[in-house]
């Protein structure tokens, strides 16, 4: 909330002075930075003229200079304003400046809402820490001459101590940052491992980087080579999962190479960003740091920010961190998924074993009892152990994996084939009318009658098709046993025949 500033009345030099001794209490002991701009701002009001008034800190190794804190008239706000440090007389000199008139001619930021009422007279002091610039006050007036020597000389007592406050409370600030964020990492770690599943590790990866950074959006992409694909996707601009993104170039070279971070400085104007992405950031800023994952870069981790900004060395340092606790996460899941498989999975043919089966069947039929159609189809390969028996085992494995592609070339992705048991296969065909699994069921057949494998040593097999009915089945076992009642009739035809 804006308030007016403390009436500025002249007072003796005597008394200013006396009042810097209560400044430097006020600020030594202020600790919040936002808080501390406020102070300084109020506490200059106190005794000089501040209609005008802003507080610039300053990064050498950038040049670049930001308002922190301006006022004007009373109305107290934060500022995303910067310009080049080394433009400013004050910073670049680290000297104080006096303007008693034409504010407008010297490199001083002007206050006011237009161009018939500005400020005019203004004097600046720089923050000096250690002998080294860090910033600048400056405080102004809407009336020429206003300011006199003593009260640069005030102005430059107030700023040697606001340089120590803010280096103070900057230091302050900076431990406690470190803290939380040592904390929120360990907290990502916790979270991460707790879970196995691949896919919500992913997406507690992106809502962690979203908390971290304070991120428009994050997203995590698995790569195979320098193709990578958007897997999990978080936050105003989240990407759409799927996308995906050729990383050829210095991004790939830098995540993959190098195994660094790679800041995308404008999305907007960066040549090597795809169109895709372009499409969804429209502009604004990136990093991408790579995931590891067995010793191999599996993915890259991008945060992004819907504006240009400085991402910062801390920000990339952060996301870097949680990159590491997210690839320890994505490498724990991937080998619970992959063992997961393995157990759900017949080794001999690679379908889904009876386990695998059972699971999936017990889905469907639920679904069937609520309206969905649902049919299956038992399939049993006739004289097997003639097979076995007579070509060997060898051959036997090959005939059972020749069906099986068979079975596998003919399911459609939302249908299940699996291996039941010995030479006792099964196909679940949901969203399927009974005139539908038949059709399969000739479409089986004649791959059989055509398969190198099969035809040459005249394998057949029989099958029992069962269409659940919600009215007489409750079950999978319902459905398995009218599968299995109608494999035996077609059996036993065929032997009478």
């Amino acid at each position: 909330m804006a308030t007016a500033p403390p009436t500025g009345a002249r007072s003796s030099l005597g008394e200013r002075y006396r009042v810097l001794l209560e400044i430097g209490r006020t600020l030594t002991g202020t600790l919040s930075l936002d808080d501390l701009y406020r102070a300084i701002y109020r506490e200059t009001a106190g005794i000089l003229e501040a209609t005008g008034f802003y507080i610039v800190l300053y990064d050498r190794k950038a040049d670049l200079a930001r308002v922190v804190f301006y006022a004007d008239r009373g109305e107290e706000s934060r500022s995303e304003i910067t310009f080049q440090g080394s433009d400013s007389e004050v910073i670049r000199a680290g000297r104080s400046t006096t303007v008693e008139d034409r504010l407008d001619s010297q490199s001083v930021i002007l206050l006011g809402e237009d161009d018939s009422e500005v400020t005019r007279s203004a004097i600046s002091a720089p923050l000096i820490y250690e002998g080294e610039v860090i910033g600048a006050i400056s405080t102004q007036s809407y009336k020429p001459y206003a300011y006199t020597p003593e009260d640069v000389e005030l102005l430059e007592g107030i700023a040697d101590l606001a340089a120590i406050a803010v280096e103070n409370a900057r230091h302050i600030n900076e431990l406690d940052r470190r803290r939380r964020e040592a904390e929120q990492i360990e907290e990502v770690g916790r979270a991460l491992a707790s879970s196995l599943d691949f896919d919500e590790v992913l997406r507690k990866v992106t809502a962690s980087v979203l908390d971290a950074l304070d991120a428009d959006g994050a997203s995590v992409w698995m790569m195979e080579h320098r193709m990578a694909t958007c897997r999990a996707s978080n936050g105003p601009i989240a990407i759409p999962i799927g996308t995906t993104w050729d990383t050829k170039g210095p991004i790939y070279d830098k995540l993959a190479g190098e195994r660094a971070a790679f800041v995308i400085e404008d999305v907007g104007e960066g040549p090597f960003v795809p169109g895709v992405l372009r499409d969804v950031l429209e502009s604004g800023t990136g990093i991408a740091v790579p995931l590891i994952v067995d010793d191999e870069v599996a993915g890259t981790l991008l945060v992004a920010s819907a504006r240009v900004r400085g991402f910062s060395e801390e920000d990339v340092r952060v996301l870097t961190h949680l990159a590491g606790q997210a690839s320890i996460a994505l490498d724990n899941a991937r080998l619970h998924q992959d063992l997961q498989a393995l157990s759900m999975t017949d080794p001999l043919t690679g379908l889904p074993n009876r386990r695998h089966l059972e699971v999936h069947l017990d889905r469907e039929v639920a679904a069937a009892r609520r309206g969905r159609s649902l049919c299956m189809v038992l399939f049993d390969m006739n004289d097997f152990k003639h097979y076995n028996d007579t070509l060997g085992h060898i051959v036997g494995d090959e005939i059972l994996r020749s069906f099986a592609g068979i079975l596998n070339a003919e399911n459609r992705a939302m249908n299940l084939v699996a291996r039941y048991g010995g030479d006792e296969f099964v196909s679940v065909l949901s969203e399927t009318e009974e005139d539908g699994a038949v059709a399969y069921l000739q479409r089986v057949h004649e791959r059989l009658r055509k398969d190198p494998v099969l035809s040459s040593h005249n394998v057949s097999v029989s099958s029992g098709l069962a269409m659940f009915d919600a009215e007489e089945m409750e079950t999978p076992d319902d459905l398995f046993k009218l599968a299995d009642r109608e494999m035996y009739v077609e059996k036993h035809t065929r032997r009478r025949a």
